[in-house]
């Protein structure tokens, strides 16, 4: 079990590909033009969760901080801060 978790509020992704630019774990999902977090648990919402550890914690917030509509979201597990 990873100490952060990564949310993507899939539903409201615009698409732009700025996550996928900045980090190999986010493409670009063929059929819808959204953007898809590689292993992620997708909820009955659409929305999309992944827990990782601190190694990957830089690419993923260059991932979040990229997103011009702000549907991309980290915690920290342990104290349910919100990183980014």
């Amino acid at each position: 079990m990873g100490k952060f978790k990564v949310e993507h509020d899939r539903p409201s992704c615009i698409g732009c590909g700025a996550c996928t630019a900045m980090c190999d774990m986010w493409t670009l999902d063929d059929n819808d033009g959204k953007s898809n977090l590689k292993g992620a648990k997708r909820l009955p919402d659409g929305k999309e969760e992944l827990e990782f550890d601190e190694k990957d914690l830089d690419k993923h917030k260059e991932a979040a901080e990229a997103c011009p509509v702000n549907v991309i979201h980290i915690k920290n597990k342990k104290t349910d801060e919100q990183v980014i």
